[in-house]
């Protein structure tokens, strides 16, 4: 029998997810200066939306050319139409305007939407952030049921980094099921679960150390819609709890569920330092 955090070298990297650790000691030194860039006048439209938190430059061009971006009340057509600091700029009739760059790490509780409003009035993860959600946007999303980690910002660039399929980000969940999971299952999961998209297939899969065969560790790189609870329906259990521990590098520790922080600098650069993968031929 196989555990997620057993002596076998693949896995011990993922001890640190599921076995309590020692509080780290907070590094008082850094600061967080790569949130405090001053924006460079003038500057491109399409950098001044993505500055401003609208979306990432490549995507501007769609917004600028459905006339929805105006420059002291003008419909600008052009991605490259300089901007100066003076210039009032507004998106769908909203006034933007670049600001500092903002990246937090929120612990996503339970019975939250993952978007900016709900009109239906349910809590969002909006509610959970306070001000301190001001202008921020959800990288991907977390179904209302699913907890953990979920990273917001204004930096729209970096988003959609992250959400393109080329980078493969990693993420690592902590499921647990209605009935013990066969080791049958396990391996099915690292060899591809067929869903309508396509064969869903895990990177790594494997029991959780010292807890029951209700108890699984599964590591993902693709973000289909809930694909984690469709690979375990598709195998005949029902997920119970489904908590994503690990975003991109990023993980839970000493952040408390309904909790959130700001990323260090250290933290952000390794976000940025990410590179697509390349394809397989």
């Amino acid at each position: 029998m196989l555990y997620l955090c057993c002596v076998k070298k693949k896995f011990n990297k993922r001890k640190q997810d599921f076995i309590p650790q020692k509080q780290e000691k907070p590094d008082d030194q850094e600061q967080h200066n790569e949130q405090a860039i001053t924006p460079t006048w003038p500057m491109r439209l399409n950098r001044y939306l993505a500055q401003s938190g609208v979306c990432s430059r490549r995507n501007a061009r769609t917004h600028i050319e459905a006339g929805e971006v105006k420059v002291n009340d003008e419909v600008v057509l052009e991605m490259g139409h300089r901007v100066y600091q003076s210039d009032k700029v507004s998106f769908q009739e909203k006034e933007i305007s670049p600001r500092k760059k903002t990246y937090i790490l929120l612990n996503k509780p339970k019975n939250t939407i993952t978007t900016t409003s709900d009109p239906q009035g349910r809590r969002t993860v909006m509610d959970v952030l306070g001000k301190s959600g001001e202008f921020l946007y959800p990288v991907g999303r977390l179904d209302r049921q699913t907890t953990g980690l979920l990273l917001l910002t204004n930096d729209g660039d970096l988003a959609q980094k992250l959400a393109h399929p080329s980078y493969e980000i990693s993420k690592l969940y902590a499921v647990e099921t209605d009935k013990p999971v066969s080791q049958k299952d396990i391996v099915q999961l690292s060899r591809g679960v067929k869903l309508e998209e396509g064969i869903a297939i895990a990177d790594e899969a494997d029991y959780v150390k010292d807890k029951s065969k209700h108890h699984v560790g599964v590591k993902i790189h693709f973000g289909w819609n809930r694909v984690v609870r469709r690979m375990f329906e598709a195998l005949g259990y029902k997920v119970i709890k489904l908590d994503r521990v690990i975003y991109a590098g990023l993980t839970k520790l000493n952040l408390p569920r309904g909790k959130f922080r700001h990323l260090k600098d250290s933290e952000i650069r390794q976000l940025k330092h990410f590179t697509p993968k390349k394809k397989k031929q």
